[in-house]
């Protein structure tokens, strides 16, 4: 019988030029965490970007540490092999090393997390580093950080000059050194996310930044057509679930309105 073990941080960064390719989804609850399980994937990430296609609001900056420790909990009980990465969320770790390792450590003695992902490059390093240290994997993320899009001005592809794809290679290194499995790359040109993966010994994952990385991530909303806010040119929709759940939703309505439902099948 070919039992299927719990995935680490160590066997990610494993994967580094061995393949197969690292499969990465966002879940925030029990349920989705146990299909992307049974699916195969190899990370399950509890993303911020609960706050968009949970919560509701409209960019990722109000989403607290208790509502992801909720969601990662939920979804820790979905998951038996996948790693499960919690994102920390906006100033869960900017004011010093100290509050960011606290606050990973809730992620994995409270939530179940087997690592936790923070944004930025060279400036966040010495925070991954010092959680990195007491023993909690980091997955670095680099290029587009949402939780920057105050000062960004919006969504916008990162790198495309010559001085900001340098920045984001030293970026790469940065983190590298700094003890990170693995780095995201979001929303970085095709050739830079290629360079970059050549460029350092951890695996790169992927989100609008072309196939040459080690592996892909999704927000699950978006590839099962379950949210319309956003649609990002890199995102491919497998399904429209929400189409799907509306038609549901408006049948029964007409079934209840009509006297249809309930049936005599459906009573005691």
């Amino acid at each position: 019988m070919n039992v299927r073990a719990k995935i680490t941080a160590a066997a990610i960064k494993a994967r580094k030029g061995k393949g197969p390719r690292i499969l990465a989804l966002t879940a925030y609850d029990y349920f989705t965490a146990h299909l992307a399980d049974q699916a195969g994937m190899d990370i399950v990430l509890v993303g911020d970007s609960l706050a968009m296609v949970v919560l509701g609001y409209e960019n990722t900056l109000p989403v607290s540490v208790f509502e992801m420790l909720h969601h990662t909990r939920a979804a820790a009980r979905g998951n038996r092999h996948c790693l499960l990465i919690a994102d920390m969320p906006f100033l869960s770790y900017h004011l010093s090393d100290e509050q960011a390792l606290k606050n990973a450590g809730r992620f994995v003695q409270r939530g179940g997390a087997g690592a936790v992902k923070l944004e930025g490059g060279e400036k966040m390093a010495p925070r991954a580093e010092r959680i990195v240290a007491a023993g909690i994997p980091v997955l670095g993320h680099i290029g587009f950080t949402p939780q920057d899009i105050l000062s960004l001005g919006g969504w916008k592809v990162a790198g495309k000059r010559p001085a900001a794809a340098r920045r984001l290679v030293a970026d790469a290194r940065a983190l590298e050194a700094a003890g990170v499995f693995a780095v995201v790359l979001e929303c970085v040109p095709a050739a830079l996310a290629a360079e970059i993966t050549a460029e350092i010994k951890v695996p790169t994952i992927g989100i609008g930044a072309g196939p040459d990385c080690d592996g892909q991530i999704l927000v699950s909303h978006d590839l099962l057509g379950l949210q319309d806010k956003v649609s990002p040119r890199f995102v491919k929709r497998y399904a429209d679930l929400g189409g799907t759940i509306l038609s549901a939703f408006k049948e029964w309505a007409d079934d209840v309105r009509s006297g249809r439902f309930p049936g005599p099948e459906h009573c005691y």
